[in-house]
């Protein structure tokens, strides 16, 4: 099985996209509000926080489920994860930077 055909299970694609969710908040925010600090968090805040929460089983999952049977396919597909991942977190990290 390829790469891409690895990326048409759910399990592989979901963290990803909730990544991709994640980060077009922060962006999103910042295009409508600006680098303004606010005395408390909104909406986009909780939002980016359950999205990015809300992946962890769903990555843990298709580790389980797929690294034992196509440990380098399922390897890029991790990475690829993690990367979008960490890209959302940087977009926050930058923000606050």
């Amino acid at each position: 099985m390829s790469n891409g055909s690895l990326f048409r299970r759910p399990s592989a694609l979901l963290p990803v996209l909730m990544s991709t969710a994640a980060a077009s908040l922060v962006v999103e925010y910042l295009i409508r509000v600006g680098r303004v600090r606010q005395p408390d968090e909104g909406t986009e805040a909780h939002l980016f926080q359950l999205l990015m929460a809300a992946q962890v089983p769903v990555i843990a999952y298709f580790a389980v489920t797929h690294l034992p049977a196509q440990p380098r396919q399922s390897l890029v597909v991790l990475a690829l994860q993690c990367i979008a991942g960490v890209t959302a977190l940087a977009l926050v990290y930058f923000l606050e930077h």
